[in-house]
């Protein structure tokens, strides 16, 4: 079992590396619009920079989860001084830079922000150095990194007020913008929060001279999707790793509360005995059950393991940490006594996992709350428990109650559930996975048609179908078969 300690302290020590000296924010926050915000609302562009030195393991509290308070504001307020580091992942800091180069050619204010995709974590190998023409004039970072396989890099911005964000970035950048948006921000905010899964994209549009694509989510959206996974649309996006250009306090504890969700539901899909690449290739696989891309030719039916071929020690960094603390899973392998293991892309570590049903009765009672509602509608009707006796049990396991703080044991109704044979525990898991993924995706789907307009639909739908295909030649030349 790696000692958790040493890997959190390359963790933080690397983070603190990267981190944003405070002249260099003040700079750039004094030519920027929402400067003044920035000083009010406590975002940040990257770890506290007054963190130099990794804490001990034990410095974060064991049930940190248990009830946790989602309406901070300050990072202070965390469980732990270096809590949640785990999430920022390394990045070459020039195409950091020309990142966040980016976040300033908007003047309405950004609370946190991600870049993420394929754009910025590569998922196929190294691209050669010719530049590609899809950006029109892209940062010298941005070509270096990019290569010729020419990406569209993919934001998620999130908002406190959407009507007022858009409000200001209809004023700077109409262009953006469908035809939905000479409408008026009231609309274009009103489609946002009320259809598909909370978000509005502008796809296809340059910034900087780099063509991206950007989802624009109010906070409140982003942080009930992480802690309760209502639609997971957004959490199943930050289950793998993304570049947090701006950081805050709520979505980080919301994000933390997410990914160890993720864990404890791939646990509950896997044998007593696993490695690395299954426990991340089931996380990252979460998201796209029940996506309708996935069932049409338009998504590349391998992604999953190409994103984690190519980001097996982004995984660990994201993961690692988190599977340290959990009680009933360990890292099981003589080459985690190897110095070097965390960084080496080609070692597949095994774990275990304690298989006792009272402790996977725990993680079932831990699974955020609207997803274990429905896996709990599920268990009803097949364990056949009567409506008034399954109602007195979901209101002992309510945990909105502000009046009440309990510890999230699970009884008897989740020690059944997870002692199931494996086999029908992964039926009903992945059933209430695709139940809560499938309707928003496809709500969220057809919203883009109108906020992105006819044209860049079309050419998204294109460039989607041109990945499936490209998938399917790589089967071909792997398997030697059509």
């Amino acid at each position: 079992m790696i000692g958790s300690g040493r890997f959190f302290a390359s963790i933080t020590e690397k983070t603190a590396e990267n981190k944003d000296t405070s002249s260099e924010k003040n700079t750039r926050a004094s030519t920027s619009s929402d400067a003044s915000l920035s000083s009010q609302t406590n975002f940040q562009t990257s770890p506290d920079s007054s963190i130099n030195r990794a804490a001990p393991s034990g410095s974060v509290p064991p049930d940190w989860d248990e009830n946790p308070d989602l309406n901070i504001s300050t990072f202070s307020q965390l469980p732990s001084s270096t809590f949640g580091y785990n999430q920022h992942m390394i990045i070459n800091n020039d195409f950091k830079e020309a990142l966040r180069q980016i976040l300033w050619q908007f003047r309405a204010p950004i609370r946190y922000a991600v870049a993420y995709g394929s754009g910025v974590f590569p998922q196929t190998a190294s691209p050669s150095k010719i530049p590609s023409a899809i950006h029109p004039n892209p940062s010298p970072a941005i070509s270096s990194m990019q290569g010729s396989r020419g990406k569209m890099i993919d934001f998620i911005f999130g908002v406190t007020f959407t009507q007022h964000w858009h409000s200001l970035n209809l004023q700077h950048h109409r262009d953006h913008y469908s035809a939905v948006g000479s409408l008026g921000s009231s609309l274009v905010s009103r489609i946002q929060d009320n259809w598909g899964a909370g978000v509005y994209f502008n796809p296809f549009v340059t910034v900087n001279g780099t063509l991206i694509k950007y989802g624009v989510v109010n906070l409140d959206t982003l942080c009930r999707d992480l802690s309760e996974w209502d639609t997971l649309y957004l959490a199943g996006r930050l289950h793998k790793p993304v570049k947090i250009l701006r950081d805050d306090a709520r979505v980080r504890l919301a994000n933390q509360i997410n990914l160890i969700s993720a864990v404890r539901t791939a646990l509950l899909l896997l044998p007593s005995t696993f490695t690395e690449q299954e426990l991340y290739s089931t996380i990252a696989g979460i998201s796209y059950l029940g996506d309708p891309r996935m069932a049409l030719p338009a998504e590349n039916q391998n992604k999953v393991a190409n994103i984690i071929k190519h980001q097996l020690p982004n995984f660990r960094r994201l993961y690692a940490p988190l599977i340290e603390n959990l009680p009933n899973v360990a890292f099981h392998d003589s080459r985690c006594n190897s110095i070097d293991w965390k960084d080496d892309p080609n070692t597949n570590i095994t774990l275990v996992q304690d298989m006792n049903p009272k402790k996977r009765g725990n993680m079932v009672r831990r699974l955020p709350r609207a997803f274990r509602s429905k896996l709990y509608y599920r268990y009803q009707s097949k364990f056949q428990i009567p409506q008034p006796e399954f109602e007195k049990m979901m209101e002992d396991s309510n945990d909105r109650d502000p009046s009440r703080v309990k510890r999230q044991q699970g009884g008897v109704f989740e020690q059944k559930i997870a002692n199931e044979n494996q086999k029908g525990l992964q039926e009903e898991v992945r059933k209430a996975i695709k139940s809560t993924v499938q309707w928003p995706s496809v709500t969220q789907t057809l919203k883009s048609v109108v906020t992105a307009g006819v044209s860049r639909s079309w050419r998204y739908a294109g460039e989607k179908i041109k990945k499936y295909r490209d998938g399917q030649k790589g089967e071909m030349n792997v398997t030697g078969t059509p």
